[in-house]
């Protein structure tokens, strides 16, 4: 993500994995500005930070948040949503784990159903996931995209792309996280992948409100082939009190929209 970037960039963080990763100044694993904020604040210190830039007359510097999930989901939304209605120019993106994983795996708003967390029911989360790129495409800002850690390459194209447009563009990265999903790191890839194969994640762009499936999901359409869900969900020891009929129901919901999926693609190309 950073290479896609480029040197030209300043990143603003909130408290987060992101803010162990980096490290303390001078010495950042970034190698790159980086302005650490309050929770909440993270798109509005963006805002801030294109004010300064504008009043000392600096151009092509990336802006750009870089939030977790509950920086993102909860405790920063209202702040991004702000920035999206006034149409500031950043790139805002979430990296998603699913939970605050930095001080303890907590549930968030991304938390999906079932899933275990240090302050969840005994039987896991009863909400299902928060569908943040669909919240923030209602800002009808011009560029939101989903990406997984899995997919390097679509990762990379997409920060590529999302600079390319005005305002805010929003970025949402699926990130397996080892400790707090329950895995050995070894299969945080493959982990990955089973969640954009079984459909329950989707790659996909929406850029000026027209909606596309990129990379691995829309191979999925073009072959008409999903994973078992529950290939993604007995790999993780979160969803171990699932039922069977609770598996089934969410391997049900996804069938579902996935059907809908390919309809409309048969339609576009005028196939039986």
């Amino acid at each position: 993500g950073l290479k896609a970037l480029g040197k030209n960039t300043l990143i603003v963080v909130p408290p987060s994995c992101l803010t162990v990763l980096q490290g303390l100044y001078p010495i950042a694993a970034t190698k790159l500005p980086s302005l650490n904020v309050t929770f909440a604040s993270t798109a509005a210190a963006a805002t801030g930070l294109l004010a300064a830039l504008k009043a000392t007359g600096r151009k092509g510097i990336n802006v750009v948040g870089w939030a977790g999930d509950g920086g993102t989901s909860d405790i920063g939304l209202q702040a991004l949503s702000g920035a999206c209605e006034r149409g500031d120019d950043f790139l805002f993106i979430c990296y998603d784990n699913e939970g605050y994983m930095n001080t303890g795996v907590q549930r968030s708003g991304t938390t999906p159903q079932w899933a275990l967390t240090a302050n969840t029911p005994i039987k896991g989360k009863l909400q299902p996931k928060k569908d943040v790129a669909a919240i923030l495409a209602a800002h009808n800002i011009e560029y939101v995209a989903t990406t997984s850690a899995a997919y390097p390459l679509d990762l990379y194209d997409k920060i590529k792309k999302a600079l390319t447009f005005q305002g805010v563009k929003y970025l949402h990265i699926h990130i397996p996280c080892p400790p707090g999903w329950g895995f050995e790191p070894r299969y945080a890839v493959k982990v990955g992948k089973l969640a954009v194969e079984s459909g329950l994640f989707e790659l996909c762009e929406i850029e000026k409100s027209q909606f596309r499936h990129t990379g691995a999901s829309l191979k999925i359409i073009e072959k008409r082939r999903l994973v078992p869900v529950r290939d993604y969900l007995k790999a993780q020891s979160r969803f171990k009190t699932m039922s069977e009929a609770e598996t089934e129901k969410i391997q049900e919901s996804i069938t579902r929209r996935w059907e809908g999926y390919f309809k409309s693609f048969d339609d576009i190309n005028g196939e039986e």
